[in-house]
């Protein structure tokens, strides 16, 4: 997620996901920074087998690199994945450095 240019990459903030996505049960989201060290968890999507809109889900996570999370935990659960969309904007350009 992050945009590296010439080595720098871009502190983000991360403010919503919207993807098409099919299935039975309840899709369980969440964003995570680099190596988990930061999690957001979003509200669980009941999924449908067929939809005529794209849920969005609404966030606040900023890191710099960001990993998009998601998972059913039922054993006959199912689902796939069309598209994803995660709106960001970037925020700063890099951490000040310390000496």
């Amino acid at each position: 997620m992050a945009k590296s240019s010439g080595g720098i990459e871009y502190e983000h903030h991360i403010v919503g996901v919207r993807q098409r996505i099919n299935g039975s049960g309840h899709l369980l989201m969440s964003l995570e920074s680099y190596q988990a060290v930061n999690t957001f968890t979003m509200l669980s999507l009941p999924l449908l087998t067929s939809t005529p809109n794209e849920p969005m889900r609404t966030s606040n996570f900023q890191s710099q690199r960001v990993r998009y999370v998601g998972k059913v935990t039922t054993i006959d659960d199912n689902f796939q994945i069309g598209r994803i969309i995660i709106y960001a904007k970037p925020v700063s350009v890099e951490y000040p450095q310390t000496t």
